[in-house]
């Protein structure tokens, strides 16, 4: 065989949250993976998602937790000063060290199981390295991730228009950032700049928040952070130009007057998209929808008659890190076992999102009710709660769900105290199929927040 092409079981493209697992589980399987990567290593939760997001946001807190201390009787002399270039320094340095984990791991494979550099597809099963060797594999897994939406209306700003990717590697804090969208990033790193002390403004096209669906929750979370947040929302964008090292931006609402305002940077979160083009897939039989992008089975991950699995956020669908990782052990699963494919159990859904207060979803929440006349509603307001209101954090709503036929538990959202906790416990007991009386009859210990999710249920079952 010539030293130009590169014979495996398995290719994987991409070796992230989803390539990973799927490698474990074709190795597993006594097959040879090859694990393609053409940028670098250290998947994108790593290095530009979860972990660097949450540091910056938890340096946020710290401010955040130094300007309420005197709500508790605590006198620190003043209001915090944020030192940014230190707080970038941190995030930085604690962000490479999450990369480093995952770069030894896949510096400790066989170099024959490795392929560093970009790949497009010549035909089926055949991958061109851009160093002009050829991958031939049997069955092929792509793992490539997302990209970040880049407007053309916002191109004329150059490098002041950034992506949540860009703000890990600042040196300092800006004085002024304008966030496009209150999707989770926008919100998330939109609540974090402000408490660091950046003039924020956010602007969004809808009424929409988050993930919000339940309009009494969604009303909720918009009176406790919109004001932070200087939300704007069914905003048009109808100006874009740079003057020197500002962005100029003007919107309007319904119709009305224009406002204008200057920005040192403008954060666009309008979404991501699946990372797809470079491979070429019309060189390929896959079967393609009117964007491009394979059509595939969600519950095997298979692309429609082809020896070729999906995994992580290039699918489309619930682009967090668990799932994604599931999606790769899926994936190299049914890759190994093709063509015998299986369909396995899914997790329950959740989604949190890192605000304070902390929002949450579980089960698809309001959305995924259907019809609302066979669904009972129980809520708790946590302005009442008492350990809530023992720590001065009694802001918020939960409400859960409750099918009335058989008193199966559906789901929840919530804002509010430690909403990233009381997901994964609603998480649980919904993959568990539980009933609403099945959950109150485990344990609650007084005095936590956790009795406001007996609060709700009970609420619900009345």
């Amino acid at each position: 065989m010539s030293d130009r092409i590169i014979d495996c079981d398995v290719a994987i493209v991409g070796a992230g949250s989803a390539g990973l697992p799927a490698y474990r589980e074709v190795l597993k399987a006594g097959l040879k993976p090859l694990l393609i990567e053409g940028g670098p290593h250290g998947t994108m939760c790593a290095r530009v998602g979860c972990m660097p997001s949450k540091l910056l946001i938890a340096a946020a807190q710290a401010a955040a937790d130094a300007r309420h201390a005197d709500g508790f009787g605590i006198r620190l002399g003043g209001p915090p000063r944020v030192d940014g270039p230190a707080v970038m320094e941190r995030v930085r340095r604690e962000r490479d060290r999450f990369v480093s984990f995952v770069v030894d791991d896949v510096e400790a494979m066989p170099p024959e199981h490795r392929l560093d550099v970009p790949v497009e597809f010549l035909r089926d099963g055949v991958l061109r390295a851009a160093d002009g060797r050829e991958v031939h594999a049997e069955r092929i897994i792509l793992a490539t991730g997302t990209r970040p939406n880049v407007p053309e209306q916002y191109r004329p700003l150059g490098e002041l228009a950034i992506v949540n990717d860009d703000v890990f590697d600042w040196r300092d804090l800006p004085r002024s950032v304008l966030v496009i969208g209150s999707g989770v990033i926008g919100v998330e790193l939109g609540l974090a700049l402000a408490r660091l002390g950046v003039r924020v403004r956010v602007l969004n096209r809808s009424d929409s928040f988050v993930h919000l669906a339940d309009p009494r929750v969604r009303a909720a979370a918009l009176e406790l952070l919109g004001p932070e947040l200087a939300l704007v929302q069914c905003a048009r964008v109808a100006t874009v130009r740079r003057e020197g090292d500002q962005a100029v931006v003007g919107w309007s609402v319904d119709g009305g007057p224009e406002t204008e305002e200057r920005f040192d940077r403008v954060l666009l979160t309008a979404g991501r998209s699946p990372a797809l083009d470079a491979l070429h897939l019309e060189r390929t039989t896959m079967p393609l929808d009117e964007r491009g992008r394979p059509r595939f089975d969600p519950a095997t991950l298979q692309v429609h008659g082809q020896p070729v699995f999906l995994a992580g956020d290039v699918t489309g669908h619930h682009a967090i890190q668990h799932e994604a990782s599931d999606d790769g052990r899926l994936a190299g699963r049914n890759a190994a076992a093709w063509p015998d494919v299986r369909a396995l159990p899914r997790r329950a859904a959740m989604a949190v999102v890192f605000s304070d207060p902390q929002i949450m979803q579980v089960g698809g929440g309001y959305a995924a009710l259907g019809d609302p006349e066979a669904v009972a509603i129980g809520e708790v307001d946590w302005t009442r709660q008492g350990r809530s209101r023992v720590m001065l954090r009694n802001r918020g709503l939960l409400r859960v769900y409750m099918r009335k036929s058989d008193r199966r538990f559906l789901g929840a959202e919530m804002i509010g105290p430690d909403a990233e906790h009381v997901a994964h416990l609603l998480a649980w007991a919904l993959q568990m199929e539980l009933t609403v009386p099945d959950m109150l009859k485990l344990p609650f210990y007084h005095p936590t927040i956790e009795e406001g999710i007996r609060t709700a249920l009970r609420d619900a079952a009345r």
